[in-house]
């Protein structure tokens, strides 16, 4: 084969595949804005949905010895338009029916008062009487609507990045397969992903010291430069199907000579327990710590399995089993 017509052939079947994708950095940034909001609409279909959840923590010492962990079980329901907490077992062993009344009515109370702050905050927002935000006639089963404001706990950890829309700071890698799906890959080089300027301010005037919200701004951008976000994302849909996340290099922190971290790195992935629904499967964090005794590893794991729809008659209908 000739080397022009081999060029042609070349050229022809990279058009081919970038056609399928945005190519100029003005349509990423227009796709990429529609993941988001593809993401920040998926909670809100939790409001038919209870599930399960495992906490896993290990910790392991030099030589990769176990030096201590601990395994937590627990199922999600909703009381009173609100997802509750409720634990069942502890490395095996069934929590007591005391101690799972006491959380689950801590956790309640606690979920309460979240969701006045958060209302409060959205009333103030939109230049209204925050003593005059409605609480609403809160549902007392499953089958009413959610009066949480706020995203329940499984969820906002689920989305433990909470990255914002940064036109211009996304590249696409190429087009993989990822559990029998066709997804996009593309990498997020954050500038604001870890600032909050409503959280430094909060706590400039709690401290009321401009030098510890200057170090504030200092410690976020530095994390920034260093920080790698990749998505997986099904393109038909906008949905974000994977993300990991990764700080490639931490040796900036402070007491690096006592305590250096080796590695930081955690990832979320969803699943389809039903039709067009796309709730969070698990949660991996994996922390590296080196000591003048040898290497430490921190490992957390969060699985949500077992999705389940509440309907009227009050049957229960579960989700398949996930692969």
């Amino acid at each position: 084969m000739s080397v022009p017509l081999t060029a042609a052939l070349v050229s022809l079947a990279a058009a081919a595949t970038l056609a399928a994708v945005p190519a100029p950095q003005s349509d990423l940034d227009q796709f990429m804005q529609a993941v988001l909001d593809r993401r920040d609409e998926n909670w809100k279909k939790l409001q038919q949905y209870i599930l399960d959840e495992r906490e896993v923590v290990q910790v392991r010492g030099p030589g990769r010895v176990p030096v201590w962990g601990e395994a937590r079980e627990f199922s999600w329901y909703i009381r009173e338009g609100f997802f509750v907490r409720s634990p069942v077992k502890v490395n095996g062993v069934a929590v007591p029916e005391d101690d799972r009344v006491k959380y689950e009515n801590e956790y309640f109370e606690r979920a309460k008062i979240k969701d006045a702050r958060e209302r409060e905050a959205a009333a103030r927002e939109a230049g209204t009487d925050p003593q005059a935000a409605p609480a609403g006639d809160a549902p007392s089963d499953t089958e009413g609507v959610l009066t949480e404001l706020r995203r329940p706990r499984f969820i906002d950890q689920a989305y433990f990045l909470k990255f914002k829309f940064e036109p211009g700071k996304y590249a696409f890698v190429g087009r993989e397969t990822f559990e029998g799906r066709d997804v996009l890959r593309i990498e997020y080089y954050p500038e604001r992903l870890f600032e909050d300027d409503e959280e430094r301010e909060r706590g400039r005037k709690r401290r009321g010291d401009a030098r510890s919200e200057d170090r504030d701004a200092a410690f976020d951008r530095m994390m920034n430069k260093v920080s790698l976000v990749t998505l997986w994302v099904e393109p038909d849909t906008h949905q974000i199907v994977r993300y990991t996340f990764d700080n490639v290099n931490l040796d900036f922190l402070p007491a690096a000579w006592l305590v250096r971290v080796t590695d930081l790195t955690a990832s979320m992935t969803m699943n389809q327990p039903f039709p067009d629904v796309w709730l969070p499967r698990d949660i991996d964090f994996h922390f590296g710590i080196m000591l003048a005794v040898g290497s430490f590893d921190i490992q957390y794991r969060l699985d949500y399995h077992d999705y389940r729809e509440a309907i009227t008659s009050g049957r229960i209908k579960r989700a398949a089993a996930r692969p």
